[in-house]
């Protein structure tokens, strides 16, 4: 079992604890220590629409993968309309599926 910085699970078993009491983790929100407490072992993908510059603090329209042990997480933020900043809230998936996590990252980008 992989610990984290804090000695805790991680999050891949965090994961498979709840998938094998038969919880849906697609969409399951992590505990609140557990997102804080654990690099991603390997970034898969990234992309941010940031047509402002980098010194700009607001939200930005952006999708990434993350790999934490076997599992996948996707997440990120969708363009609101035209604009180039977004106010809509976070949208994320655990799979353990990469080329799902990957194309569906994609697919939120494409959209914008």
């Amino acid at each position: 079992m992989k610990k984290t910085k804090t000695g805790e699970r991680s999050i891949s078993d965090w994961l498979d604890e709840m998938e094998a009491e038969n919880r849906d983790v697609s969409h399951i929100t992590l505990p609140e220590g557990l997102s804080y407490d654990e690099d991603p072992d390997e970034t898969v993908f990234f992309e941010e629409i940031k047509p402002c510059g980098m010194l700009c603090a607001e939200n930005h329209p952006f999708a990434t993968v993350e790999r934490f042990g076997h599992w996948y997480r996707c997440r990120g933020r969708d363009r609101d309309g035209d604009a180039v900043h977004t106010w809509k809230e976070p949208w994320w998936l655990f799979t353990k599926d990469r080329d799902l996590a990957v194309r569906t990252a994609k697919s939120h980008l494409e959209s914008v």
